[in-house]
């Protein structure tokens, strides 16, 4: 897809780069442009720019900002300019190595309605006032999706979850629909109302973290339709958390969904099986979970008699492992006993002699007894 991405630019700007203001020195493309749909659209992908000054003057026309694979670690205030753009619906920035949003970047977008930050290094650490801004985007009134897939610095502190919380409650993203925050390696949520301030969130996406259960409120967001928690640590589901799913569903009139599939669940795993049976939540890819045990084995085949039932498999790894290291043991066996033959045919040979008179002896004695009439 980025592939795709960059050879259309590369074409595109081939074909047309002067249409763009000055300031954005022929490196970008602008026009209208197939992008969901018939849009003005201004292309700044894997131009090399080293800061966005630029976008101040973008196009009052333009309903699509591309700017991708640039290296742009601070954004600057007003970065959109001081006059409103009512037509920006969609603003990707996707992998411009982004550290700093100054806390007055985003201004001017009341009507954007989808920003994308994917794979960044932002830092938001409330440790830090230069970098901890509640109210990031406060401005985004219409917003709908909010894409932070890989979007914070990589080690960052685990109070993430925490800071990104702040952000939720001070920006009052009221609209917002879909929330991503993929491969953030985020551990847990300490406050269990961390996305009640989104109250028209459907589509929370928090795969590939290491998250190790459901530990905030799903009740709480009414029109939640989907938890995607795939590829995380998840061991089981506790008790506590079967149940707040359970009651979310029936405390609405749509179904909700999640995704279990990739995570390390227990074979040890009657509860949650049983839960899977009984459950009005739609479980997703049934057929990709799989119990620690060995991936042999799907969960829904996975209950604790099945466990008990099952046998000890062994990798064709470790089968060739174990063959080889017999063979040796073998080998090495057969040439001790090479290399001391004689010494072992001088202790063996008189002991046999002697065992065998012993045994012929007894046999006699035995044939020799009377037998007794009855």
């Amino acid at each position: 897809m980025f592939q795709i991405l960059i050879i259309t630019s590369l074409v595109a700007l081939a074909a047309g780069s002067s249409s763009c203001p000055p300031a954005f020195s022929n490196k970008c493309i602008c026009g209208r442009q197939d992008y969901s749909g018939d849009h003005y659209v201004v292309n700044c992908s894997y131009t090399g720019f080293t800061d966005a000054s630029m976008l101040q003057r973008l196009p009052p026309e333009t309903e699509v900002l591309i700017f991708r694979g640039n290296n742009v670690s601070e954004l600057p205030v007003n970065i959109f300019g001081i006059h409103n753009n009512t037509k920006l619906k969609i603003v990707d920035m996707t992998g411009n190595h982004i550290k700093l949003i100054r806390g007055k970047t985003f201004h001017h977008v009341s009507n954007v309605q989808r920003l994308i930050l994917n794979h960044n290094d932002i830092s938001i650490s409330s440790d830090n006032p230069t970098e901890h801004h509640p109210r990031l985007f406060s401005n985004f009134e219409n917003l709908e999706e909010l894409h932070l897939t890989d979007a914070f610095a990589d080690n960052t502190p685990e109070d993430l979850a925490a800071d990104l919380h702040d952000i939720f409650v001070s920006s009052e993203l009221k609209k917002l629909k879909k929330l991503h925050l993929e491969q953030n390696e985020i551990f847990q949520f300490d406050d269990e109302q961390v996305f009640c301030d989104l109250p028209s969130l459907e589509d929370l996406h928090i795969g590939q973290n290491n998250l190790h259960g459901v530990s905030f409120n799903i009740t709480c967001m009414k029109n939640l339709r989907f938890i995607d928690l795939e590829s995380n640590s998840i061991y089981t589901l506790t008790p506590k958390e079967r149940a707040r799913l359970d009651e979310a569903v029936t405390s609405r009139q749509h179904d909700l969904e999640i995704d279990l599939s990739n995570n390390p669940l227990s074979c040890n795993c009657e509860d949650i099986y049983n839960w899977l049976n009984s459950t009005k939540v739609d479980v997703r890819n049934k057929n990709k979970l799989h119990c620690i045990q060995s991936n042999q084995y799907k969960l829904p085949e996975c209950n604790a008699k099945l466990i008990k039932m099952q046998p000890l498999i062994i990798d064709s790894n470790s089968y060739f492992l174990t063959s080889l290291l017999f063979l040796a043991l073998c080998a090495s066996l057969a040439l001790n006993i090479y290399s001391h033959r004689s010494r072992i045919e001088q202790t063996l040979v008189p002991a046999f002699h002697s065992v065998t008179k012993k045994v012929h002896y007894t046999s006699i004695t035995k044939s020799e007894l009377p037998e007794m009439d009855v």
